[in-house]
């Protein structure tokens, strides 16, 4: 147990202060958790804070439209986990009466709630004896025992959550999980981790044999696709726009924008004008003019080129919705971003 209690030791030395860590209640620990799955604390904190101000309990946010989640969500990213996060405090909050299932196998069976934050709810809210296993985790372990075992293999989560568990304290195993993401995050960092300062740099099988860089091990590669979205910021003479609402599933769900061109390939902003003029002629166009160069936003699984065009009409815009009025509406944040930098 020299690796649990000198890990835990240093955790007691080095941890962040961060507001979740003062509670046991299953609800600022779930909201935690959901919001930081494939986001960093600094870059989720103002989040954090601003939907415990804006939902303290969990019967605050179930009474929520979508709407005001996903434009507090905005900038977040991975909109499917504020989607299923509304959900799941609908089904706490008017099924469960406010109250989280206090074990992990429960847990799991909340929308949007895997194994990870299932394990990780359970410990920290519930103090249940479960190892959570995330990729911190996995960093750690592989390099301190030299665990060659794939992390993307189907095997993985289970041989790691077993030797987790094994090093676990049970009478405290909600402080351990906490000590070893916190020395993943802080310490055995995924590039050039400073071994030198580390509390386990006389026992780390990786730096013994000179294999840090090389844990752990991850072969599978994400495909990315490209795509290329040309929108069209439409304004007739009454100051009016038009936006639509993705509610086919796939990125941005429930998520607004202004009408899109999407094409197959790379195509030049001479191309997309004569297209917006042959397609949409019936608006009576009298001025179209692109904004910038594309702009590359880049997801986990496609790469999106997006262009922006300024379409002026003279016919008045059916269903037009004041361009003063849109930044209320939940964008995706690069569209967001773009309305912001030129004050449409």
């Amino acid at each position: 147990m020299n690796f649990s209690n000198s890990l835990l030791q240093w955790y007691l030395q080095n941890k962040r202060d961060l507001p979740w860590r003062k509670t046991t209640d299953a609800y600022p620990i779930w909201l935690s958790e959901i919001m930081l799955q494939q986001t960093r604390v600094a870059q989720g904190m103002p989040y954090f804070y601003a939907f415990m101000s804006i939902f303290p309990t969990v019967f605050d946010l179930a009474k929520a439209d979508e709407e005001e989640v996903l434009k507090l969500w905005q900038g977040l990213g991975y909109y499917s986990r504020a989607r299923n996060m509304h959900k799941t405090a609908q089904i706490v909050a008017f099924e469960l009466n406010g109250k989280f299932p206090n074990n992990y196998s429960d847990l799991l069976k909340l929308k949007g709630i895997g194994d990870y934050t299932a394990a990780a709810i359970a410990s920290f809210a519930f103090n249940e004896v479960v190892p959570v296993v995330d990729g911190n985790v996995f960093r750690v372990l592989s390099r301190y025992f030299d665990v060659i075992t794939d992390i993307s293999s189907t095997t993985a989560k289970k041989e790691f959550a077993a030797l987790a568990k094994a090093l676990m304290p049970f009478d405290n195993p909600a402080l351990f999980n906490q000590a070893i993401m916190e020395f993943g995050a802080l310490q055995c960092v995924p590039k050039n981790p400073n071994c030198k300062s580390c509390i386990f740099a006389t026992s780390c099988a990786a730096l013994q044999k000179n294999k840090v860089n090389q844990l752990p091990v991850k072969t599978k590669k994400i495909k990315v696709t490209n795509r290329y979205f040309h929108y069209l910021v439409f304004e007739d003479d009454k100051k009016n726009t038009l936006l639509n609402k993705r509610t086919a599933k796939g990125i941005w769900h429930n998520l607004y924008e202004f009408p899109v061109i999407e094409a197959e390939n790379p195509t030049s902003q001479e191309s997309i004008i004569e297209i917006i003029k042959t397609d949409f002629h019936a608006y009576n166009i009298t001025d179209i003019f692109a904004y910038e160069d594309p702009i590359l936003h880049k997801l986990s699984h496609q790469h999106l080129s997006i262009s922006f065009y300024k379409v002026c009409v003279s016919n008045s815009l059916v269903n037009g919705i004041p361009l003063k009025t849109i930044t209320s509406f939940p964008f995706p944040i690069v569209i967001f971003n773009f309305i912001e930098k030129y004050s449409i």
